[in-house]
């Protein structure tokens, strides 16, 4: 542990963000499963619902920077790209 007072605040202030990232991170990993679900059951409509909800997680961390918005970016194709070819 560190004996500066500044290294003591900023383990804490470190640790509380780390948190927080670790929530938002459950989160989008939660609702990417449940679009994959969706896509396995073949169900459009709800594939669709979640499709929106995660896109919208995934900008949501990206606004956060939790994750960098290109990554964001990228996942969301590719989730984009399972939706059409279900649709397709």
């Amino acid at each position: 542990m560190a004996n500066i007072k500044s290294a003591i605040k900023r383990a804490g202030t470190n640790e509380k963000a780390r948190l927080r990232n670790k929530a938002v991170r459950t989160n989008l990993k939660t609702s990417v499963k449940k679009f994959n679900a969706a896509v396995e059951s073949g169900d459009a409509k709800t594939a669709e619902a979640a499709f929106n909800y995660a896109c919208k997680r995934y900008d949501q961390a990206a606004a956060k920077n939790v994750i960098h918005k290109n990554a964001a970016n990228r996942k969301k194709s590719k989730l984009a790209q399972k939706l059409n070819a279900l649709n397709a």
